[in-house]
């Protein structure tokens, strides 16, 4: 408890060290939605060099990307790797599917579109495994096919993404449901439990229609930004603290910027909360 109390004392701390490390129990976990794909009204070409400016400011650990291009996770890991020098910065990206087209959904640039993740680890650990998939509950009235990456950090850390359906509640819910509630546990299966932490636009909320409370488990940990904007976590994961960031009007979503710590206890209690 007495960590727990420091950190909120002294609010967001920017000295973890990598994954792998002594004293790697807390992390800095930052989720920005950049809607980079050239397509949609919030797009103004100027998200991914704010995301750098944050990053270099907040020097997070473990960084959660929607509404980008393939290229912006490159640009960005760099950008991790100069605030955060010692370790290694790891990335990982998965397209969202074009369904009329049967291939990745692209940006208006040509590069493929969709969701990444980005983490600093101990560069003595083993390499990270990564999982990604697409949903099988989808909306048919949008081209648009949702996925889900995941990154496994050397059996110390799940490290999850997901930007879900924006024209379905349902569809979002169910999404929500088979991240949190199959595949998940199915990496647990595979490669050993480790403690969990899931960040996104879920396009679900508190108080709506569903309720994004609905698909966390019962013992889970969840906050959000005020809105669509989720970070879930095990039992096992103290969210000390968390606050939004300001993307300066770059994309239409604050940055949401939490720190976590890991209490080493996994959460035994996986039932839904709605069930």
């Amino acid at each position: 408890m007495a960590l727990v109390c420091l950190l909120v004392v002294a609010g967001l701390p920017a000295g973890s060290a990598p994954l792998g490390e002594p004293g790697s129990g807390t992390l800095r976990v930052l989720q920005m939605n950049l809607c980079n794909s050239g397509r949609a009204g919030c797009y103004t070409g100027r998200a991914v060099r704010q995301a750098a400016d944050v990053i270099a400011v907040e020097r997070p650990d473990l960084v959660t990307l929607n509404e980008i291009c393939r290229d912006d996770v490159e640009t960005l890991e760099r950008a991790l790797r100069a605030a955060r020098p010692g370790g290694t910065v790891v990335s990982a990206f998965h397209a969202a599917g074009d369904r009329p087209n049967a291939a990745p959904t692209y940006c208006n640039n040509g590069q493929p579109y969709g969701i990444g993740l980005l983490t600093r680890l101990d560069a003595r650990g083993a390499r990270p495994t990564v999982h990604r998939g697409t949903y099988p509950a989808q909306d048919f009235a949008d081209p648009e096919e949702r996925v889900w990456l995941c990154l496994r950090a050397a059996g110390l850390l799940h490290a999850c993404t997901t930007h879900l359906a924006n024209t379905s509640g349902q569809v979002a819910l169910a999404q929500c449901a088979q991240l949190v509630g199959a595949v998940v546990p199915a990496i647990r299966r595979d490669g050993g439990y480790a403690p969990t932490v899931l960040a996104g636009d879920l396009n679900l909320r508190v108080g709506g229609t569903p309720d994004v409370r609905s698909c966390v488990p019962a013992g889970y940990r969840r906050i959000d930004d005020g809105a669509r904007q989720q970070m879930v976590t095990t039992g096992d994961v103290t969210i000390c603290c968390h606050r939004p960031v300001d993307m300066r009007g770059t994309t239409d979503h604050p940055a949401l910027l939490a720190t976590v710590s890991i209490d080493g206890e996994p959460a035994t209690d996986l039932r839904f909360a709605g069930e």
